[in-house]
């Protein structure tokens, strides 16, 4: 079962103006992220590429930072995006000003601004904000998920023969154990699955296995601000969130999986095996 489940857990409560002021700092993050895509941007090499990741993430941190901390008093930041592991205790903001950022800079389409309130290492509220579509996702502990305003429900797929599926790389420079089960799993899901899809960022998989458009995905990382928000949105949509051997997962988790119910059995033991 999911370490947050939605309809097990307290609801979190007191949280109502808090999203409301998350959902003003993400949108404007994601309107000064729009202001600067450009469909025909093509980085020509590593430094360039760096250089121009650096640069969004600044701008629009100069944007969300300050309106989500005044949001609630008394939480801290997450600092590297890029990081994994378990938080010290307390409320944290964990937020990704430019969620798919390679994918902004080569003026591909997938990217969004997001934003998860942590409490003692459980994320208690989410917000993704998609600029292309104006499309914005929210969650709050126990209270269901939302794409705008409107109920999120998991898909209700039973056979994972006819599921659409996905993975993908959290950040450069993985490990070679987690490149190489990412590769083995690709395979192995290949025969086992209807369909697999591997694409960056995590987030714009999970927003659609919340929404039921996909059935599961998978990723041998850790990276929390890649998982965070759309481990919560699955959770209160109804799905299933743990670890690739069906584990409840948490910040403590080496991998992570999140699939509606009726396959999450079929796929912790495709998953479960590899090394």
């Amino acid at each position: 079962m999911s370490v947050f489940p939605a309809s097990h857990g307290v609801p979190a409560t007191g949280l109502e103006n808090v999203l409301q002021s998350a959902v003003a700092a993400v949108k404007r993050g994601g309107e000064h992220l729009l202001e600067r895509f450009d469909t025909g941007a093509r980085p020509g090499d590593l430094q360039e590429i760096v250089r121009d990741i650096y640069v969004n993430d600044e701008a629009i941190l100069a944007v969300v930072k300050e309106p989500l901390l005044a949001a609630r008093p008394g939480s801290q930041w997450a600092e590297d995006e890029l990081a994994g592991g378990v938080l010290p205790s307390g409320e944290w903001w964990v937020v990704d000003t430019a969620e798919g950022n390679i994918n902004h800079i080569h003026g591909m389409g997938e990217w969004s601004v997001t934003a998860a309130l942590v409490r003692d290492n459980i994320p208690v509220l989410a917000v993704v904000h998609v600029p292309l579509t104006g499309d914005l996702y929210t969650a709050v502990q126990g209270q269901g998920a939302f794409l705008n305003g409107e109920r999120l429900q998991i898909s209700a797929k039973t056979d994972l023969k006819a599921a659409l599926v996905g993975t993908g790389q959290a950040k450069p420079g993985e490990t070679a154990g987690a490149l190489r089960r990412m590769g083995a799993s690709v395979t192995a899901m290949l025969f086992s699955a209807l369909v697999v899809r591997v694409s960056v960022p995590a987030t714009m998989q999970l927003i659609h296995v919340a929404a039921g458009r996909m059935d599961a995905f998978w990723q041998f990382s850790d990276v929390r601000s890649g998982l965070l928000p759309g481990a919560l949105l699955v959770a209160e949509a109804g799905g299933q969130v743990t670890d690739t051997r069906g584990e409840p997962w948490t910040l403590a988790s080496e991998d992570f999986l999140a699939s509606t119910p009726g396959i999450h059995t079929q796929t912790v033991d495709v998953l479960a095996g590899l090394s």
